[in-house]
């Protein structure tokens, strides 16, 4: 396995896609149903940020660090998110407070519980706070990092005080715990003397959460599988391999899942992220694959070579995708406001990165030549640059829900795009074979991937 990445030092920033671990209650996993309902997930993202959601509907968990995720906010993280995705007061720290948001919607509409998890003192004394000197705290107060939630961690010295209170002392706040169960359910030191703060009912972490993928097959493309329930992150990204015979789907914190005769050749499924992935791309071998992460950052597994990345650079929008070149020596990748990057023999043929765009960009497509390549919006307006030629969009046309991705006709004549509800949309010489509409019961579609013959193709859903 080659694994190449351009990383920069650790930023204090707010991350453009988060990357999710699997959520667990009391040392055991909870699933949509018992614990975040589905509805509330899609419903608090169009709330907490409608242009993300509306770019991929379905990652709306994407959406779901909510308000004040960022370092800067003085707010502190989610525990699942340093603590290995466990929802749970890591080890040297202890739950020493707890309030409430009310009316939640990811609690069915019942008080949702934010318990604090402090750092322990040592043997140092306090004063009248109840929080004892930093320089005697057992952790340093830095930043969270790898997800959107990036929020502090060891850094704000406070307590609310109705957990363990036969501590005199504790340390600044680790993490918090979010439970729809009761604080004194949680840890029977807790008392029920409530605090109320509804201004943090949208505060969240992807690994409150758990995700499911399925995949739908239309034409010749045959169904050869889908990932197991309760993915620890959600699923991203489908690619086909070269015959046509199985296909990659990639999940955000860069876990891999092969079908089919595709070929596992490695993953980033173990390995922290500062960003999240947010595609795939194949070699032309299908011997090796690429994924790209939403700072830019390429990661290479197999015969995919690393020819370069932004993940270094100061970018104005996120990528949102990458295509690969006929010769597998070079890619391209794009953002979401029409930039795009050339890499190893990718040519640059023009982009959208100075235009003022009516929807984001949600995907590209190389031309078979190598020689051009197609830009789709969220709205299905397409835009073409050099030998890619233009056969039609939905731009102007009323969608149900956005596009959130694009697959190119074998002989470079036609397209696909894929909306959210699974709907599909043919022009020029790609062949309409059937749509996910009405299928996904609540889910929503999040990328497709053609045979190389154009004979069908797959629809990845949420589900």
């Amino acid at each position: 396995m080659t694994l190449v990445a351009s990383r920069p030092a650790p930023r204090k920033r707010l991350g453009d896609r988060a990357v999710a671990g699997m959520a667990r209650h009391f040392g055991r996993r909870v699933t949509r149903r018992s614990f975040l309902l589905r509805a509330a997930v899609v419903g608090s993202a169009l709330v907490v940020n409608p242009l993300r959601y509306l770019l991929r509907p379905g990652t709306a968990y994407a959406s779901l660090c909510g308000p004040d995720a960022s370092c800067s906010s003085g707010w502190t993280a989610m525990c699942c998110t340093v603590n290995n995705g466990q929802n749970k007061c890591p080890p040297g720290s202890t739950p020493a407070g707890w309030w409430k948001a009310d009316n939640s919607s990811f609690c069915n509409s019942g008080p949702r519980y934010y318990i604090d998890c402090n750092a322990s003192c040592g043997t140092c004394g306090c004063g009248g706070s109840g929080v004892c000197d930093r320089g005697c705290a057992t952790c340093n107060c830095h930043c969270a990092s790898g997800t959107c939630d990036q929020r502090f961690t060891c850094c704000n010295e406070f307590r609310y005080g109705q957990c363990h209170q036969e501590l005199a002392c504790v340390g600044p706040i680790v993490c918090r715990v979010v439970t729809c169960v009761a604080p004194w359910e949680f840890d029977a030191t807790c008392t029920t003397a409530s605090a109320t703060a509804n201004a943090t009912a949208l505060h969240d972490a992807p690994c409150l959460h758990d995700f499911s993928s399925s995949v739908l097959a239309f034409g010749a493309a045959a169904e050869h599988g889908e990932p197991p329930p309760a993915l620890r992150a959600p699923i991203v990204g489908i690619e086909a391999t070269p015959t046509g015979g199985g296909y990659w789907l990639a999940s955000d914190d860069g876990g891999v899942f092969c079908f089919g005769d595709a070929r596992f050749a490695g993953s980033l499924g173990e390995v922290h992220l500062r960003s999240p992935v947010v595609d795939i791309a194949r070699t032309p071998s299908g011997r090796g694959y690429w994924l790209v992460a939403a700072d830019g950052g390429v990661f290479c597994f197999g015969d995919a070579r690393f020819f370069g990345s932004t993940g270094g650079l100061r970018l104005n929008a996120f990528i949102v995708g990458i295509a690969s070149t006929p010769t597998g020596r070079g890619y391209w990748l794009v953002a979401s406001d029409g930039g795009v990057f050339c890499f190893g023999d990718a040519r640059y043929f023009g982009s959208m990165g100075s235009v003022h765009l009516n929807n984001p960009i949600v995907g590209m497509a190389g031309t078979a030549t190598g020689r051009g390549y197609w830009l789709v919006a969220g709205d299905g307006g397409v835009f073409c640059f050099g030998d890619a030629r233009f056969a039609g969009s939905d731009a102007g046309r009323p969608l149900s829900r956005p596009i959130v991705g694009m697959a190119a006709a074998p002989a470079g004549r036609g397209y696909w795009f894929v909306a959210g509800d699974g709907g599909i949309y043919a022009f020029g010489d790609a062949r309409f074979l059937g749509a996910a509409t009405g299928r996904l019961h609540g889910g929503s579609a999040i990328d497709m991937a053609a045979r190389p013959d154009g004979r069908g193709y797959w629809i990845a859903t949420d589900s």
